[in-house]
């Protein structure tokens, strides 16, 4: 298989034809924590949306993606803002994760190069380690991407994100591996940055469903609204 095969094949069982999601994520810093709950839904690569469920303070609060609109819902001050491309690498929510990684503006498939380096074993898993750099006229937010991806399952199992300086921004770290929606995946992603010590953020999957019942029009601002 060629390096873009196996990203294909890993993005394919991350996504499904479509899903919904529940998750908490955890942001920890040395003097304090913070948790939220959200609930999400996808449709294939086009389509996603976020809302948050907790804490009290901040539900309701939407992100939408369609197709190449990504909009954000501030209920508090009654408020749809559309998020400009120049938005994605800033922080999602005060986290370690940038808004790309959370609403997928950006395809680890078509917006990159890919090139196979060779093999190494994460957490007891031989991966495949692939170098992805920005393909020629995509608008990436990242200089270059080298992900960890399991031979047997074809899941993430770490990844390292670079500035377009060449310097190592953040890391990913995929962990407790179980059965997800009938398949084998990571349910912690762990999120490092590199030169801010005590600093990480983790995202657990309390459930997960794939190739749910939902179609193009539940992708809406209107149904973003009314999430609350």
């Amino acid at each position: 298989m060629t390096a873009r095969e196996i990203m294909e094949r890993a993005d394919a069982k991350l996504r499904g034809k479509s899903s919904r999601a529940e998750f908490r994520m955890e942001i920890v810093r040395p003097e304090w924590s913070r948790e939220i709950r959200m609930d999400a839904w996808s449709l294939g690569s086009e389509y996603s949306l976020i809302v948050v469920r907790e804490p009290a303070r901040e539900r309701g609060i939407g992100f939408l993606k369609r197709e190449n609109e990504l909009w954000n819902w501030q209920p508090t001050i009654d408020r749809v803002i559309k998020m400009p491309p120049s938005m994605m690498l800033q922080s999602w929510m005060g986290s370690d994760f940038t808004n790309d990684d959370l609403i997928r503006e950006s395809s680890v498939v078509d917006d990159y190069e890919h090139e196979l380096l060779g093999r190494e074993e994460i957490e007891g898993r031989m991966c495949h380690k692939i170098l992805l750099i920005p393909a020629s006229g995509s608008s990436v937010v990242w200089g270059k991407v080298i992900a960890w991806i399991d031979v047997e399952e074809y899941m993430q199992l770490k990844g390292e994100f670079y500035d377009e300086d060449g310097y190592l921004v953040n890391t990913m770290y995929g962990k407790s591996v179980r059965e997800l929606g009938g398949k084998l995946l990571p349910s912690l992603l762990e999120m490092v940055p590199a030169d801010e010590e005590g600093h990480k953020t983790v995202v657990e999957y309390v459930q997960l469903e794939f190739d749910v019942d939902v179609r193009e029009d539940f992708f809406s601002v209107r149904t973003m609204k009314n999430m609350e």
